[in-house]
């Protein structure tokens, strides 16, 4: 006979959803909330701001102990060498194949067609690309405590790598300093758990204020534009992504997709890469059997060089404002958006925002006029929540990947059912625990 569960132990029904849901919820009841309440949703907008800097708290920190103890955990640095090369193909790769079914979509559903737009006299000027061999040398602090308290994640990531080889080189001295940094992982991995559970409310404060901002009003005008973005993303993802999981991993895609929900979520709703690093973590491990080695060095790199869906939406923006503004591309155009968007993105922050810089250095580069920033720019948060998604999107599946090739997938992890998973302590620590 099967024990009853009495009205002390059953949970609640809040309690009882999964953060995914949660998440839904709080964003279905802020579109709402910021429908009725207009621009007055400005006041909720402190209580997303409030998550939005939780989130942030935990990404300098995170990322930092996290690489350390990602490669220091390899003990081989060919390993995290051979590891390195693999991820920065399938993210350089794929960003290539994502501007790509933007500048198609683009071109076949023509979302600028018919605006009309004139260049006037005051077009801004645009912001020079940087070099390669500035962004080499950008890539190195010149003080690694300036680009902590900066948050610049690609230097972080340089000192991080730097300081986890010296580490792992040093033999038994370092081993102190090695657990240092797994205990505070592990503290961080914790703290992280403890921020996630604010995420619906943050959620609905973000929502609330976005629809109470922007309305319908200056989304009808550009709802093609909007439509196109959104469309290749699903592509990107639900085709592309899962298609490289079938193929390539030959895994079960569902439980892929599955997997991406709740960092997915976060993504569309925050606007950061960096900021949904946390989640990102916590899925893949505790739902996809990404090794702690693997997921600990590829999504923190994944998070400041993979911009999948940002490129994706260079490709449909510099189209959109080319036909808006009745400008012939050549095909030497199109490779070039294609070339520029795929190396600017290496240095993209994965922040909220950045994808409107990017663009500015791809309308520069073909000759395009940066007034069409300005149309863009008033739908930027709308296109933000798609790109977004779909980046963290492609950190997820390139680290199944990346694991499955290095036989540090848990596959048994991996092809448990939603219920069993549900069903397994969601603490961080516990699960590194049982794991080591």
């Amino acid at each position: 006979m099967q024990p009853t569960m009495t009205n002390k132990s059953r949970p609640g029904f809040w309690s009882g959803l999964a953060l995914w849901k949660k998440i839904l919820v709080g964003m279905v009841l802020g579109v709402a909330a910021g429908a009725i309440m207009g621009p007055e949703a400005e006041m909720l907008k402190p209580i997303g701001t409030l998550f939005i800097n939780a989130i942030k708290m935990l990404i300098v920190p995170l990322v930092f102990c996290s690489l350390v103890v990602g490669v220091t955990s390899m003990q081989d640095t060919r390993k995290m060498g051979r590891i390195g090369v693999k991820a920065v193909l399938l993210y350089m790769g794929t960003t290539a194949i994502a501007i790509s079914i933007g500048l198609g979509l683009a071109t076949v559903l023509t979302p600028g067609e018919g605006l009309n737009m004139v260049v006037t006299d005051a077009v801004a000027v645009g912001k020079e690309a940087p070099t390669l061999v500035q962004t080499l040398l950008n890539m190195i602090p010149k003080n690694p405590v300036g680009a902590l308290a900066a948050g610049n994640i690609l230097q972080i990531i340089v000192f991080a790598l730097g300081l986890g080889i010296a580490l792992t080189l040093s033999g038994e001295k370092a081993e102190p300093a090695i657990k240092l940094f797994e205990s505070l992982a592990e503290a961080m991995y914790k703290l992280t758990e403890m921020v996630m559970k604010l995420a619906p409310y943050g959620v609905f404060g973000l929502m609330a204020w976005v629809a109470g901002k922007y309305g319908m009003d200056i989304l009808l005008p550009l709802i093609k534009v909007i439509a196109v973005v959104y469309l290749g993303c699903l592509i990107h993802v639900l085709v592309f992504y899962t298609g490289l999981i079938s193929t390539l991993g030959r895994l079960n895609p569902v439980r892929y997709m599955k997997g991406l929900l709740n960092p997915a979520a976060v993504a569309f709703t925050t606007t950061s890469s960096s900021g949904s690093l946390p989640a990102t973590i916590k899925a893949s491990r505790e739902e996809m059997g990404v090794s702690k080695g693997i997921s600990s060095f590829v999504l923190p790199l994944g998070a400041t060089i993979n911009m999948d869906g940002t490129a994706l939406y260079q490709g449909v923006c510099a189209l959109f404002i080319a036909q808006a503004f009745g400008i012939d591309l050549a095909f030497s155009d199109y490779l070039l958006i294609i070339m520029t968007s795929t190396l600017a993105s290496i240095g993209t922050a994965g922040v909220p925002g950045a994808g409107l810089i990017m663009l500015s250095l791809v309308l520069t580069t073909v000759g395009l006029p940066l007034e069409g920033l300005a149309i863009v720019a008033g739908i930027d948060r709308i296109l933000d929540m798609a790109r977004t998604s779909v980046n963290v999107c492609g950190d997820l599946m390139v680290s199944i990947l990346v694991a499955k090739s290095e036989n540090e997938l848990d596959e048994s992890v991996y092809n448990r059912s939603s219920s069993e998973t549900q069903s397994q302590p969601e603490s961080a620590t516990e699960i590194h625990t049982a794991r080591i």
